[in-house]
């Protein structure tokens, strides 16, 4: 059901090149279908193992490109594993190399290793901060340069409500989630004077990721296909900058890193007394801002001890 009026136009992906990371199946697969189906030619990739990593084949992203073809959209196979920078290389030379540019990176791919902290093995700790974060920072690296030359780049980075907040079990997963959006948070000012546009998508979708996490009534809700608007608008040429928006079951929310107020109190012999003393004065959200760079912090600090410098 739509209410008023919209306008698609800049939702029109024709002539656009996208890479989508994962996209064999679940939440990348939907992504990919979505940006070709509105035009864009896409790299299907996808390593093609199981959902802790391991094995790998071609064939689901090979199955996605000929799902697109069969709907008259354009699109290739690669199955990179997104920890392979010289693979991710080639793969962005092979979208080069067939379309002459990479206009979008849709950062998906990822797996679990769940456990509660005391049981988790370090190993599985690496083994998924390297696929989520160091995956995303190998796939981005590979397109900067293009991005930065051709003065035009949308990157979608995959974060998570688990990231954002918290999960019990996943550490690993939380951990490299959040990292992600300290990525996008210097990318996005890095990236602004060639209009390279870095945003976060947090979804919430039944997909073989997360199936053992949801009822069986909430399946049907909470299908991938509902978090692909937030992609879209994400990746579009009118994309926002630096931006966290959160999608699952047709609702869409955002999400902001914010700074209080605070307070000044100093630095003398009983200032952690006074910090104890005051710290819900410290932590009132009343007045809070969303930092435009982290250099925020220093300027609320240094404005505040001169105010109170002028007043003693």
């Amino acid at each position: 059901m739509s209410n008023g009026s919209s306008n698609s136009s800049n939702l029109d992906f024709k002539g656009r090149v996208a890479i989508v990371t994962g996209a064999g199946g679940g939440l990348g697969r939907q992504h990919a279908l979505a940006l070709a189906a509105r035009g864009a030619k896409v790299v299907v990739n996808d390593l093609g193992g199981a959902r802790d990593g391991s094995g790998g084949s071609v064939s689901a992203a090979q199955a996605v490109v000929d799902e697109i073809k069969a709907a008259g959209g354009e699109a290739i196979a690669n199955g990179a594993s997104v920890t392979d920078f010289e693979a991710v290389q080639a793969m962005v030379k092979q979208a080069v190399d067939a379309w002459g540019r990479v206009d979008i990176l849709v950062n998906n791919a990822g797996i679990l290793r769940d456990k509660s902290f005391a049981k988790m093995d370090l190993a599985d700790f690496r083994l998924v901060v390297d696929v989520h974060l160091m995956g995303a920072v190998n796939c981005t690296k590979a397109v900067w340069a293009l991005m930065n030359e051709q003065k035009y780049g949308r990157i979608v980075m995959t974060t998570s409500s688990s990231g954002l907040y918290g999960n019990f079990g996943q550490s690993n997963y939380g951990a490299a989630k959040l990292a992600l959006v300290g990525l996008m948070q210097t990318l996005s000012i890095e990236g602004a004077k060639n209009d390279i546009r870095v945003n976060c998508l947090a979804p919430t979708a039944a997909t073989r990721m997360t199936e053992d996490l949801f009822p069986k009534e909430m399946l049907e809700a909470f299908r991938p296909e509902a978090v692909v608007p937030a992609m879209l608008v994400l990746a579009a040429q009118d994309a926002p900058n630096r931006t966290i928006l959160c999608a699952g079951a047709g609702t869409f929310e955002a999400a902001h890193i914010t700074l209080t107020q605070g307070a000044w109190l100093g630095i003398e012999a009983d200032t952690p007394e006074q910090l104890a003393a005051r710290l819900s004065e410290v932590t009132d959200r009343e007045g809070e801002a969303v930092p435009q760079s982290g250099a925020a912090q220093g300027a609320n600090e240094v404005a505040k001890g001169m105010a109170n410098a002028r007043r003693g």
